[in-house]
């Protein structure tokens, strides 16, 4: 499968999708870990990761495809969110805790 097709498969069928450096366990950089904290303190337990440094067609995939040049991105919905300091100002605001599908949290 293509990165792009992967890609566009993997936030199609995921509620909460972060494409990240590393893993949620370990993040790779200080954003990434960043992301995932965020996306805890929101309740997300139903995360789906990607970790671009895995394949370098993903890394750059993930960025075509949103138009946006940095790691990590959130996907909720099917939809692009931003990266670490969007979520974070959404977060702050309360607005990222509202656009949280049900589903993505236990």
């Amino acid at each position: 499968m293509e990165a792009k097709e992967f890609i566009a498969k993997t936030v199609a069928e995921n509620p909460v999708v972060l494409f990240m450096k590393g893993t949620a366990q370990f993040p790779q950089c200080g954003f990434s870990g960043r992301a995932v904290q965020i996306l805890k303190a929101c309740g997300v337990t139903n995360l789906v990761t990607v970790n671009v440094l895995d394949d370098d067609d993903v890394r750059q995939g993930i960025k075509d495809f949103s138009s946006w040049p940095t790691i990590p991105q959130l996907y909720v919905n099917g939809e692009f969110v931003g990266g670490a300091d969007i979520m974070y100002e959404m977060y702050q605001s309360g607005e990222l805790q509202k656009i949280i599908p049900q589903q993505a949290v236990a």
